[in-house]
C-alpha cells in the first residue's frame, strides 16, 4: 500500500441515517492506524464551502458508535450546486491540506462528489448512508437495518391496539421511490397487505384483500404503505376510501415519519459501517477515486460512483411473492 495521501476529510450529507457516526469513527481510526490526519467537515458541502473543519483523532470519536444521527451534522447546499460554490469548497480544502474526501450519504451526496471529482480531479470515495436502501451497487446501505427494526417494533405495538379495538391500521413508512422498507418491514411484522411504488395493487384489489381477511375471521388488520405508493394520493385518501366501501372497518392511520431515521444503530449497521470506513480510507491510499463502497453477498466491494447515482436498486420480486403467500 503506497501512502501518498497525508490528510483525508470526512463528511456526512443529506438525510441522516443510523450508522453514520460509526462510519465516521471507522474512517478516523483507519486514518490514525495508517498515520494519516483526518479532518471532520461540519454540515456537509455547506460546511466545506465555509471552511467549517475540525481535526479528528482516535479519541475524538470515543463513544459514538452507538449514537444515531451524525455528530458532524448534515445540511443541503444550494451553493455547492454551482461551479462557483464548488470552487470555493476546493480552495477551502486545499488551504488546510486536505487531499481526499470520504463522503457519507446518498444519491445527492454522491452526485455532488462525482462532479467535484470531475471538475477538480479531487479524490473521493463514497459510503452509502440512507435508510431507503435505494442505491445501486450495494445490498445494504447504512441505516437500513436499523430502520427496519424500528418500524417492526412500532408495528408490533400498533397491532396491540388494532387487535384490542378491532381496527384496520394503515401504517405509512418512508420510501418515496422504492418500497424496500415497506416490503421487508411488512413481511417481518406480519402485515395483512403491503403497498409499494413498484407494484400498483389497485383500490379494487385492496378492498378484495381486506374483505378476504375479514371473512377469514380476522377482526383487525395492518396495511403497510410506502409513502411513494401510487394507489391513492396519500394514505389518508386510502383511509377514506376504505371507510366508504367497508363500513364495518374502523380505520386509523399512523405515519411513522422521521422516527424511522433515529435511534442507536443495530449491530449489523455498526459492523457494516466499520467495514465500509476501513475500505474507503484504504481505497484512497491505493489511488482509487470516484467509487462507492458497497457490500455484495457479504463482501465489501467498490462500485463506480457514476453508476451508483444513475439508478435505484430493484425491489426483491421473490420477497413480493413471499408476501403474497404470507397474507393468505
Amino acid at each position: 500500500m503506497t501512502k501518498k495521501i497525508k490528510k483525508i476529510g470526512v463528511m456526512t450529507s443529506g438525510g441522516d441515517a443510523p450508522g453514520m457516526n460509526a462510519a465516521i469513527r471507522s474512517v478516523v481510526r483507519t486514518c490514525a492506524f495508517h498515520d494519516i490526519e483526518c479532518v471532520g467537515i461540519y454540515r456537509g458541502y455547506e460546511g466545506m464551502i465555509e471552511g467549517d473543519f475540525t481535526l479528528l483523532n482516535a479519541r475524538s470519536v470515543n463513544n459514538i458508535i452507538n449514537k444515531g444521527g451524525t455528530f458532524l451534522k448534515s445540511a443541503r447546499s444550494k451553493e455547492f450546486m454551482t461551479k462557483e460554490g464548488r470552487q470555493k469548497a476546493c480552495l477551502q480544502l486545499k488551504s488546510v491540506g486536505i487531499e481526499a474526501l470520504v463522503l457519507i450519504g446518498g444519491d445527492g451526496t454522491f452526485t455532488g462528489g462525482m462532479i467535484f471529482n470531475q471538475e477538480f480531479d479531487f479524490p473521493v470515495i463514497g459510503i452509502p448512508g440512507t435508510i431507503d436502501n435505494d442505491i445501486l451497487g450495494t445490498n445494504f446501505t447504512l441505516g437500513y437495518d436499523t430502520a427496519l427494526n424500528t418500524i417492526v417494533e412500532a408495528i408490533d405495538k400498533i397491532r396491540d391496539t388494532a387487535s384490542s379495538h378491532k381496527r384496520l391500521f394503515f401504517v405509512e413508512v418512508m420510501g418515496r421511490d422504492v418500497g424496500h422498507i415497506a416490503l421487508n418491514a411488512g413481511v417481518g411484522a406480519g402485515a395483512e397487505e403491503i403497498l409499494v411504488p413498484e407494484e400498483n395493487l389497485g383500490l379494487d384489489r385492496l378492498l378484495e384483500s381486506l374483505k378476504k381477511s375479514k371473512n377469514s375471521g380476522k377482526s383487525s388488520s395492518i396495511v403497510v404503505v410506502a409513502e411513494g405508493d401510487k394507489i391513492g394520493k396519500n394514505v389518508f385518501e386510502l383511509k377514506d376510501y376504505v371507510e366508504e366501501n367497508l363500513p364495518d372497518y374502523e380505520v386509523r392511520v399512523s405515519v411513522l415519519g422521521h422516527m424511522q431515521r433515529g435511534g442507536p444503530p443495530s449491530c449489523y449497521d455498526r459492523v457494516l459501517a466499520s467495514r465500509m470506513g476501513v475500505k474507503a480510507v484504504e481505497s484512497l491510499l491505493d489511488g482509487k477515486t470516484s467509487y462507492m463502497v458497497g457490500i455484495i453477498n457479504n463482501k465489501i466491494e467498490l462500485y463506480p460512483i457514476d453508476k451508483a447515482v444513475k439508478g435505484h436498486s430493484d425491489i426483491d420480486t421473490e420477497l413480493l411473492r413471499v408476501s403474497d403467500i404470507m397474507t393468505t
